[in-house]
C-alpha cells in the first residue's frame, strides 16, 4: 500500500471545470494503475476514470467520457483528473486509488482491486 493525498476539489457552477490531483508516496508510482472513483451518500462508490501504468492508456465511465481526462506525471508521483463541463450530477466525494499489485494488465474498474485510497475530496456543482 501507498499513501495517496488528494487536492483540487471545490465548488463550481454548471459548465465549470476543476482539476483533481493525487500524489503518492514511495518510488514505484510509475508501476501503479491509478483511478478515480466517486461516491454520493447512500450509493456505492463508482468508477469514474483511470490511467494504466504500462502505456498510459485511459478508461472512463460512460457518464464522464468526453468530459473528464485522466493523466499522470510519473516524475511527480502524481495523477490528475481534469473535469470539464461539470453538471450537478457530478457532485460527489471523489477518491483517487492505486492498484499497486503489478499483476493486472487491464485497468480495473472495480473498487476492490485497488489497495490504496486517498482521503477523498468534495466536488460540488451548482446549477
Amino acid at each position: 500500500q501507498v499513501q495517496l493525498v488528494e487536492s483540487g476539489g471545490g465548488s463550481v457552477q454548471t459548465g465549470g471545470s476543476l482539476r483533481l490531483s493525487c500524489t503518492a508516496s514511495g518510488d514505484s508510482f510509475s508501476r501503479y494503475h491509478m483511478a478515480w472513483f466517486r461516491q454520493v451518500p447512500g450509493k456505492e462508490r463508482e468508477f469514474v476514470g483511470g490511467i494504466r501504468w504500462k502505456d498510459n492508456r485511459t478508461g472512463y465511465s460512460d457518464s464522464v467520457e468526453g468530459r473528464f481526462t485522466a493523466t499522470r506525471d510519473n516524475g511527480k508521483n502524481t495523477a490528475y483528473l481534469q473535469m470539464n463541463s461539470l453538471t450537478p450530477e457530478d457532485t460527489a466525494l471523489y477518491y483517487c486509488a492505486a492498484d499497486t499489485s503489478g499483476k493486472r494488465h487491464l485497468l480495473p474498474e472495480v473498487a476492490l482491486y485497488y489497495d490504496s485510497w486517498g482521503q477523498g475530496t468534495q466536488v460540488t456543482v451548482s446549477s
